[in-house]
């Protein structure tokens, strides 16, 4: 037997077993991702989806189920923390203006034209 299905028994409980297909329908219907039980690293992806959902109900599923499997936190919890993305970039958290000092207003890079006039 090898690690990998030691470390999975606790798919076998019917009541977690449950609470992870819930997770799984949860994730279809909203991001179109269908995890299949069979995968390598289905908690990390479960983890995964929970973290970036808009649903307080597949994040209650989620912390549920880490509750009852102690396994699954200390699996996901190694995992560093992703950067914030906006449409698919990565959002800078700490970028400073060059020439600018704490109290000053940063000046635009470019004029803003609206409705054909100089504004600002």
């Amino acid at each position: 037997m090898n690690s990998a299905t030691i470390e999975r028994n606790w798919l076998f409980d019917p009541s977690l077993l449950k609470l992870v297909h819930q997770c799984r329908r949860l994730i279809q219907s909203e991001f179109g991702v269908k995890l299949h039980l069979n995968e390598a690293d289905l908690a990390e992806h479960l983890a995964e989806y929970a973290a970036k959902t808009r649903s307080t109900h597949l994040v209650h599923t989620w912390e549920a189920l880490k509750q009852r499997v102690p396994e699954l936190s200390a699996e996901t919890e190694e995992e560093s923390v992703a950067p914030r993305m906006y449409r698919g970039q990565p959002i800078a958290e700490s970028q400073q203006v060059k020439g600018s000092s704490e109290g000053e207003p940063c000046p635009r890079q470019k004029k803003v034209i609206y409705r054909g006039q100089v504004v600002g």
